[in-house]
């Protein structure tokens, strides 16, 4: 293994222990103080603490266990480890949050009086705590690993078997918990679905043109000189005509756009453009990898 992959793994396991240590603080300083639930086999061990006292950070290893075996048989060793080592660094940071908050390091955050307040920070926290898992190639295992199995023996699609099995798990918590949490938990699932697609497309958002218009080659040449962007030429077949022409391609940043749309209309008034939002530009004249 060269030095660069070395880089790459070291770096990978910094994230998703991040990663982990965040998720598990939002957990254990947001939602269980607040009697509010989480999907997954996570979810699984918050009604469990909820209905019996068991600490999270044992019932999630211990459903975990089985499923690690079954995955490790059905999908291999290579697509496990990550797994497995982001769920069991999950449990570690379960258990050192709860102790914080035992030995009164911490204290929870609750409110009766704004609980919005709470469900918001609660997604936020969450949501990037798991972007930074998935960013790093973990997860937390669970559900995601019966979903794989099934995804692949059965065709279901992931986000199917997930929601499905969520759904199960949020139903089932109403014997514990007030319907209210439960549609307060919606809310916080849904912030934290934004937040990692946030972390996980990156906070650098990017707009793609494409440019149907007279000369080209000029205009290219145009947008080269003018802000030292690369474009692209692509051939293209008119659906209805059949003509062949060249189709301009070019990504900007967001405060580039209307330079760039100034630059087309002056080239060509009558030039058919089709801007499109593009996440997470890597290479030269964005970020670097």
């Amino acid at each position: 293994m060269n030095a660069n992959r070395i880089g790459a793994a070291v770096r990978a396991w910094l994230v998703l222990l991040t990663g982990t240590a965040v998720y598990a603080f939002g957990l254990e300083y947001f939602i269980i103080p607040n009697q509010l639930m989480e999907g997954g086999v996570t979810g699984i061990g918050i009604l469990l603490y909820y209905a019996t006292g068991l600490p999270t950070a044992i019932t999630t290893l211990l459903i975990n266990l089985p499923l690690f075996w079954v995955g490790w048989r059905k999908l291999g060793w290579g697509s496990m480890i990550y797994t497995i080592g982001g769920t069991v660094s999950l449990s570690g940071f379960l258990w050192f949050w709860q102790t914080a908050v035992d030995h009164d390091w911490i204290v929870p955050f609750t409110s009766r009086q704004d609980f919005i307040l709470v469900v918001l920070y609660a997604g936020v926290t969450l949501g990037v705590g798991l972007g930074l898992v998935f960013y790093s190639g973990g997860t937390t295992g669970g559900v995601d690993i019966i979903a794989r199995i099934l995804n692949r023996g059965k065709g279901f699609s992931l986000g199917q078997i997930i929601l499905a099995m969520d759904a199960v798990i949020l139903v089932t918590s109403l014997i514990f918990i007030p319907k209210e949490k439960v549609l307060y938990t919606l809310v916080s699932v849904f912030i934290a679905s934004k937040m990692i697609d946030f972390v996980q497309e990156g906070a650098y958002a990017a707009k793609a043109f494409t440019i149907v218009c007279h000369s080209p080659e000029q205009l290219a040449q145009t947008i080269t000189r003018e802000m030292d962007r690369g474009v692209t030429l692509m051939k293209a077949v008119g659906g209805y005509s059949g003509e062949q022409r060249m189709v301009v391609y070019c990504v900007v940043s967001r405060f580039e756009i209307r330079k760039l749309k100034s630059l087309v209309r002056q080239h060509d008034r009558q030039a058919f453009i089709v801007i499109s939002d593009v996440h997470d530009v890597l290479g030269e004249g964005f970020r670097e990898e």
